[in-house]
């Protein structure tokens, strides 16, 4: 670690933070020291790296997807380690861990027993699972979850971690993944969240936004955006699937070209880039379903969501299909 001797503020940086109340308004660009020891919640709030100049922070990435590695290669960027775990992982994942300079380690176990912190980048549906790993083995850093998760998946979680002694901090990544005009973005809340956004310093990473102290706040706001995302795209394929069978579809295209002339460019964009990726939107429109119910609100269509990407799973890693293939499939049950 690096000398904690020389204590400049803990956001010097060379591009500010955006700090913004739960309610969207940006209170400051350049916020004060926030964050106190945390007690039986976890470690203490502010970590070393925030009152330390350049500091170079030993990052364990969990696991470099497209978007984890595109995470990894910025940190890298910032003069940060980054590892991953090649145990178990695919020839993809190895090749994508080499492109973003990541340092390979064999085990889990081997990377968090020398992180600071531990970024959970991975599908929903094994979101738990990772964390539940890392707490076993006792990590007491700071554990960043950045997966699309339900606030009460998110605060189970925070409660697994921190009894291990760990910072958990929430996080939220909207766009895809990082690249030099992408406009990705990277919210973050809870007591941790300042510290985790000091590691971003490059021009070219995804633009950090913390959201404040409430520890599941970034997973809020991830299920809410989802929601019209992931769902309208859902809807979208689904009505198209219903038209074909009914053989109104040239006719329904056409009416929307009239009226609603964004629609058909909308539905194109879900055939072409939709299907590849459902295997994780499924357990995605999940944890959306539960935000609705412990909000009170109704959450069949979020299920029923769940259950058109279902059926369209198969299409990972495939090429792509046209919409005639994908609408077949979106009215065929899901196998099992």
């Amino acid at each position: 670690m690096a000398d904690a001797s020389h204590q400049p503020g803990w956001f010097s940086r060379s591009r500010p933070v955006r700090w913004l109340g739960l309610v969207g308004r940006v209170e400051s660009r350049e916020p004060s020291l926030v964050g106190e020891p945390i007690g039986e919640r976890g470690g203490s709030a502010v970590p070393w790296w925030a009152m330390t100049t350049n500091p170079e922070v030993s990052v364990a990435l969990l696991h470099p997807g497209q978007m984890g590695a595109s995470i990894g290669a910025a940190l890298r960027r910032a003069g940060h380690e980054v590892g991953w775990a090649a145990d178990g992982r695919s020839q993809a994942t190895r090749q994508r861990a080499v492109t973003a300079g990541l340092v390979q380690r064999t085990t889990v176990a081997d990377l968090v027993g020398e992180a600071d912190v531990v970024m959970s980048i991975c599908p929903p549906h094994a979101a738990l699972d990772v964390a539940s790993q890392v707490a076993t083995l006792g990590f007491s850093g700071t554990y960043v979850d950045a997966n699309a998760l339900a606030p009460t998946t998110a605060a189970k979680m925070a409660r697994m971690v921190e009894a291990a002694g760990a910072v958990f901090v929430d996080g939220d990544i909207i766009g895809g993944p990082v690249r030099p005009g992408g406009g990705t973005r990277l919210y973050l809340s809870g007591p941790g969240a300042g510290g985790v956004a000091a590691l971003f310093t490059g021009p070219d990473d995804p633009e950090v936004v913390v959201l404040g102290d409430d520890p599941v706040a970034a997973s809020t706001l991830k299920m809410c955006y989802a929601a019209w995302t992931k769902g309208t795209s859902a809807l979208l394929l689904t009505i198209d699937a219903a038209a074909r069978r009914g053989g109104v579809r040239e006719a329904l295209v056409a009416e929307w070209e009239r009226t609603q002339p964004d629609v058909p460019v909308r539905l194109r964009a879900a055939v072409a880039g939709t299907p590849a990726k459902a295997w994780r939107f499924a357990g995605e429109m999940e944890e959306i379903a539960a935000t609705f119910a412990d909000a009170g609100l109704p959450d069949d269509f979020a299920h029923g969501a769940a259950e058109v990407y279902r059926r369209l799973t198969h299409f990972k890693d495939g090429p792509t299909a046209d919409g005639a293939t994908v609408a077949d499939a979106a009215g065929r049950p899901a196998p099992g």
